[in-house]
């Protein structure tokens, strides 16, 4: 097992701090890196900025390309809820894989049960929007089906979609399934390793004044 400390963040999008090994699956990625049509094809896809030159292309489904037993930080914001419920347990367990012993996952997903709780209170009140409401909120339904080419590319490159949202006491449970233990809620900044505060956001942590679903646990 190496000593370097390595850290990895899977789901970068356009946070790829220095120091960090930043890995991101989505489909523009790849596509911003063809010659001569990459940039033109991501734009259309709605990404004009495009990803940061320091974004490697890595699945955690499929398994990064990370030595077994290597990582000593290893952080994930706004990205589990993307997958499907098994997918998600799979890259749980290759996360798990490739700390380690002792190293620290730290996640966010957003919070299902204020959700929840704001859907229930204004069905019971008789809002005819309530449902409607619940799911723009959780980002699970389709309100229409792309049509025109910038729709279907945006629908075949985006990745925007939540496939399953979490609560605390359900992504806990998954974690210590996939071995992890002395889960606890996390909050911004509260990490003692300090390469976590170049990687965090506050407002990764927050969708208003409602806390999202923050994690930290430990390989034992």
């Amino acid at each position: 097992m190496s000593d370097t400390k390595a850290y990895v963040q899977f789901g970068a999008g356009h946070s790829a701090p220095d120091g960090w090994l930043n890995f991101d699956v989505s489909p523009t990625l790849r596509v911003q890196k063809l010659p001569l049509v990459g940039k033109a094809l991501a734009r259309l896809s709605g990404n004009a900025s495009g990803f940061p030159d320091n974004v490697r292309y890595g699945d955690i489904v499929l398994g990064l390309p990370v030595p077994d037993n290597s990582v000593q930080g290893l952080y994930a914001s706004h990205v589990l809820e993307h997958l499907s419920l098994e997918d998600m347990r799979v890259a749980l367990r290759n996360a798990f894989r490739i700390l380690k012993p002792g190293g620290v996952f730290r996640l966010i997903v957003p919070n299902l049960l204020p959700i929840a709780e704001a859907y229930v209170a204004s069905a019971r009140a008789g809002d005819p929007d309530a449902a409607i409401l619940f799911i723009q909120s959780t980002l699970m339904g389709q309100e229409r089906r792309p049509s025109g080419m910038r729709g279907k590319i945006r629908a075949q490159l985006g990745n925007g979609a939540h496939l399953w949202m979490w609560d605390h006491p359900s992504m806990e449970r998954e974690l210590k399934s996939a071995g992890f233990v002395d889960m606890r809620p996390a909050q911004f900044g509260d990490s003692s390793d300090p390469m976590f505060a170049s990687v965090e956001q506050l407002d990764r942590f927050m969708t208003g004044d409602v806390a999202e679903v923050a994690i930290e646990a430990r390989k034992p």
